[in-house]
């Protein structure tokens, strides 16, 4: 999972870094950091982080020639 399918995520769901951090249990700060490319999260966090975002109906696309992605499922 890249920071830019998570900041696409988010402005899918129209959700704040406050709405993931509570639906992840990641704190709001190591989420803004990761997005932002400062530090990368540890596993657990990505694995927490993306769990939430696919719970709430984000599904992730593989890079396929044009990038990694985000959809909403149907």
């Amino acid at each position: 999972m890249k920071s830019a399918q998570v900041r696409m995520a988010r402005g899918a769901l129209n959700w704040s870094l406050a709405d993931l951090a509570k639906a992840s249990g990641v704190h709001r700060n190591t989420i803004s950091n990761f997005e932002t490319g400062r530090y990368d999260m540890n596993p657990e966090n990505v694995a927490k982080v993306r769990a939430a975002l696919e719970a709430a109906g984000v599904e992730f696309i593989k890079e396929n020639g044009g990038g990694p992605g985000v959809r909403l499922k149907k």
